[in-house]
Order: structure tokens, then C-alpha cells, then sequence
């Protein structure tokens, strides 16, 4: 009987033990791939590390999306930095938009807070409306972009690099962002 509940509580706890280390591992992808597309950043845009310096915080985010003819929709994983505590907060994210694009990219957000309002706001409600009209061409990190992104949320700097996809697209786009209890426990 001991050796039967013994296996018994081995085979539930393995799932639990298993999804801890998977998040641990999630959340260590999440850091190194924020590590390499800051790099890429500011060999792109060197006025960006010192925006970064200055601002109350900053978000990286990897996002996949498509576009069919009139509608758009994407998801994606990151993390927002508080630069004044040094908090990683990771979230997840969920897009959706109307317009006219074909394609299909996958590609990396960086945005930066300038205004500490606008950081928590981004944290505790994570809404964000935007315009944006991009042609992308990259596969394996060659080949080419232009793309053009606003928000409507004042106090905040968005950089967009795609890494790989075809697109072209001009698109109105509604995003919620929201922190991941599963990953900031």
C-alpha cells in the first residue's frame, strides 16, 4: 500500500514539478531573446540606449502575426523593465486589427516609457490602439524592412524589427497586453 501511494503521489506531483522547470525555462528564453533584440536595437537606432537609460521603463516583446486582405491578428510573449526598481514583470499579448495586408511576419517590439504614468499604466491595463504600415521581406535575419508604427499613448516609443515574414500591410490594430501569473509568481 505505501509503495502504491508513494507511485501515486510521484505521478501527480511529476506534471507540477515539470511545469515549474518549463517556466523557469520559458522565462529564461523570454530574458535571452530581450537580450539579443535590445542588442539589435541599438546597433539599429544607437539614440535608443540612452532613451532606455532616461525612461522610467521599457518592454520587449516577441509577436507573430498574419494579415488576410481586411483583418490582422498576432500574439506574442515579453517582459517590461522598471528601471527604477529593476522588476521584471513578463507578460503576454494578443492583437487584433482592420485593414488592408496580406503576409505573414514574425517580429520583436521594443517599447519605452518615458513617463512613469504610462509604465503602470501599461502594466496594470496593457491596452494599446495603433496605426501602422509596413513592407517586410526578411528571412534568417536578411533581407529587408520599412515599417512605420504609432501609438496613442503619450510618453511611449515604439521600435518594431521583423525577423522573419512577408508582408505588406496598413493596418488600425487593438492590442492587450497583460502580465503572465503563471510566469511572475
Amino acid at each position: 500500500m505505501l509503495k502504491k501511494s508513494i507511485l501515486i503521489f510521484a505521478l501527480i506531483l511529476m506534471p507540477v514539478m515539470a511545469v515549474a522547470k518549463s517556466n523557469e525555462e520559458k522565462k529564461a528564453g523570454i530574458l535571452e531573446m530581450r537580450e539579443q533584440v535590445l542588442a539589435q536595437l541599438y546597433q539599429n537606432h544607437s539614440e535608443a540606449r540612452s532613451m532606455i537609460e532616461n525612461a522610467a521603463g521599457y518592454a520587449v516583446f516577441n509577436n507573430g502575426g498574419i494579415n488576410l486582405i481586411l483583418l490582422s491578428a498576432g500574439s506574442g510573449r515579453g517582459v517590461a523593465h522598471d528601471n527604477e526598481n529593476g522588476q521584471d514583470t513578463f507578460m503576454r499579448m494578443a492583437t487584433g486589427g482592420v485593414g488592408i495586408g496580406l503576409g505573414i511576419k514574425d517580429y520583436r517590439a521594443v517599447m519605452i516609457f518615458h513617463k512613469r504614468s504610462a509604465f503602470d499604466r501599461f502594466i496594470t491595463d496593457g491596452w494599446d490602439f495603433s496605426g501602422q504600415a509596413d513592407a517586410a521581406a526578411t528571412v534568417a535575419d536578411k533581407g529587408g524592412e520599412i515599417n512605420a508604427a504609432d501609438t496613442i499613448v503619450g510618453g511611449v516609443t515604439v521600435y518594431q524589427m521583423t525577423k522573419n515574414g512577408l508582408a505588406l500591410q496598413a493596418t488600425l490594430q487593438g492590442t492587450k497586453y497583460w502580465t503572465s501569473s503563471k510566469l511572475n509568481d
